[in-house]
């Protein structure tokens, strides 16, 4: 895995469960240095309480566990959130196994013994899926990243500030017209919004996206 790989799995948050200490020790080690946070379970139930109080990125669950199985824990989890990302530790290749997880829409399944490469290999997976997720289109090879708070161009990434990455996440999950009044509740959060410090903020937020894709609506707001 490259260090572009790990930087970008340090924002992340993660959901462990294992019931075997040995295992659950070393995969929790070598987890607390690759996640944001790691959240640790010995069984199915105090997975599934970890995963409803933290609502993590990823869940890792060994399949075999004490009071709720790995695939009634992920059964659980799919009843309120069809969208969970989901890898399963497993003994089993039998087919009838690899049929229910299928059907369970994992991300994707290890077979022990859990080894480096292997867990690496998923959680890359994991990566895919998730940019997939945080990238918005802004135009033709432009991105916005709600992860990282930035704006991709090809190899060119610009940070946006604060109040940037705000306001174009407005404008992203309105998708119509952002009103002065809602820009100043939203971004200066209840202190006055000047129009010198509006423009300021939009001269600043223009060279970082591309041309044209941020409209002014004249006595009204703005728009992509």
């Amino acid at each position: 895995m490259n260090e572009k790989m790990l930087k970008k799995l340090a924002n992340y948050r993660v959901l462990y469960a294992e019931d075997e200490a040995g295992v659950r020790k070393n995969v929790y080690e070598l987890l607390g240095l690759l996640f944001k946070d790691v959240y640790l379970a010995h069984d199915g139930e105090e997975a599934y309480r970890l995963f409803e109080e933290h609502k993590p990125d990823l869940v890792i669950t060994d399949i075999k566990m004490p009071r709720l199985s790995g695939i009634e824990l992920v059964k659980k989890i799919r009843q309120n959130d069809a969208h969970a990302q989901i890898i399963i530790i497993t003994a089993y290749t039998e087919v009838d196994f690899m049929l229910e997880a299928i059907e369970l829409s994992l991300l994707r399944y290890i077979v022990k013994p859990i080894t480096e490469p292997k867990l690496f290999d998923a959680l890359e997976k994991f990566l895919q899926a998730s940019e997939k997720e945080h990238l918005k289109a802004l135009a033709a090879d432009w991105f916005y990243d709600i992860l990282q708070k930035s704006v991709t161009h090809g190899a060119d990434m610009y940070e946006l500030t604060k109040k940037e990455a705000k306001f174009i996440e407005l404008l992203l999950q309105k998708d119509s017209i952002i009103t002065y009044a809602e820009i100043e509740e939203k971004l200066w959060e209840g202190e006055y919004m000047s129009l010198n410090a509006l423009r300021l903020m939009i001269k600043n937020l223009r060279k970082k996206l591309p041309e044209g894709v941020l409209k002014n609506i004249q006595g009204i707001g703005y728009k992509l």
